[in-house]
């Protein structure tokens, strides 16, 4: 993380230095019952936040390709195999007006985690120094509630990113598997951001990061991103992100990238209907051919919580990569993806199983999907579609 360690630092104390230079007025202090006491502890005590959680899952694919892998897939890409996705363990501590510092850290582990990794690429770069060990680290910042109008929090460090719908973690989404919108864009974040909450209806953020990609290192520029979130009903949501900065080798303005993530979600009783629609550009560098590329998807998310226990999710997407820019392959994917959970609640702990079918089509010059067999010595052969059935059991507990 060498590249960007100058950056975070100075940021973070320019960002603060207005605050730490207030002296706070000086108050009178009244003797504090033993009561109060212990309600100051126990609210200090609920700040906190630790959990832990487990994803294990076995997913079919009726194509049953020699590698054992789902191409073009970033997470849950093992397949015909008993997997452990995701192993998390975290602490947070919340930051509020009467107790302003906070912080993250948390660890894991499992394919999900090391699939964050990226490979070595002339156009792209390498990654960071110690990339497999920083990609087992799920959060680790800190952040201050500025006592500014509604309160300006500035966090420094790694942490989750602001662009996409759905989490890294399987638990906190409708379905089991993640979206290709989801894939290609970024989890995680590590470098600066600042939320400020408008109003009661419009919040926005801005952040000073490392790379759309936080464990690649191309160049030593900083890229930049930007939130807009606007509660325009009591049930309909819209939030766009941008995301511009230089993800290549060569830093010349020309060559950065944009990237657009917009969604508007309604939700009423235990329905849920959101559409996400991303875009994003970049010139390529001469030495990858100097054309401008682009790649674009949308998804419909649809969720129906049935009763508190059973749930019911189906989520249609498209994806276009014409020039391979994010998938490395050149192709256009169509899926559908249908979820049914059970969801069993044990004090803090909750046991959710998932059942999930999924169709993937592929097609385009390099489209297509390992399949069974291979066409010469260590090449995999491809079909155009799979068919996919996924068992998944999720397991978290969260302090209260």
């Amino acid at each position: 993380m060498a590249t960007v360690k100058p950056l975070v630092p100075t940021v973070f104390l320019l960002l603060a230095l207005p605050v730490l230079a207030q002296e706070p007025p000086v108050t009178y202090e009244p003797e504090t019952s033993d009561v109060d006491k212990a309600v100051t502890a126990a609210t200090q005590v609920r700040r906190w936040h630790y959990g832990a959680y487990f994803d294990l899952s076995y997913p079919l694919d009726f194509n049953f390709p020699e590698n054992h892998l789902w191409r073009s897939k970033v997470t849950t890409q093992r397949v015909n195999e008993l997997t452990p996705n995701m192993a998390l363990g975290y602490v947070r501590k919340d930051a509020d007006e009467s107790s302003r510092w906070g912080m993250e850290f948390g660890v894991q582990g499992g394919y999900d985690a090391t699939r964050q990794v990226p490979n070595d690429n002339l156009r792209f770069g390498n990654p960071i120094d110690h990339a497999d060990a920083f990609s087992h680290f799920s959060r680790a910042n800190v952040s201050y509630l500025v006592p500014m109008g509604t309160g300006l929090k500035v966090t420094a460090g790694l942490f989750n990113s602001f662009i996409g719908y759905e989490s890294f973690y399987a638990k906190g989404n409708f379905n089991y598997t993640r979206s290709y919108l989801s894939d290609y864009s970024p989890y995680f974040m590590f470098g600066v951001s600042a939320q400020y909450q408008i109003n009661e209806t419009v919040k926005s953020a801005f952040y000073i990061i490392n790379k759309y990609n936080y464990l690649a290192h191309p160049n030593n520029l900083p890229s930049y991103g930007a939130q807009l979130a606007w509660l325009a009903s009591s049930s309909v949501t819209l939030t766009q992100n941008v995301y511009y900065g230089p993800d290549q080798s060569n830093t010349d303005l020309r060559y950065w990238r944009f990237f657009s993530d917009s969604s508007i979600q309604w939700k009423h009783t235990n329905l849920t209907l959101a559409l996400i629609y991303d875009i994003g550009m970049e010139r390529a560098i001469p030495e990858a051919g100097g054309y401008r590329t682009f790649w674009t998807g949308g998804a419909i998310y649809t969720h129906w919580q049935v009763t508190n226990a059973w749930a019911f999710a189906i989520r249609p997407e498209l994806y276009y990569d014409p020039d391979g820019t994010m998938t490395g392959a050149r192709q256009f994917i169509k899926a559908i993806t249908t979820t049914v959970e059970y969801k069993m609640p044990v004090g803090p702990t909750i046991t959710r199983l998932r059942l999930e079918y999924r169709y993937d089509d592929s097609t385009g010059s390099q489209g297509g999907f390992f399949a069974n067999g291979e066409v010469s010595p260590g090449v995999v052969g491809l079909v155009q579609s799979q068919h996919l059935l996924i068992a998944a059991i999720l397991w978290s507990y969260d302090s209260p």
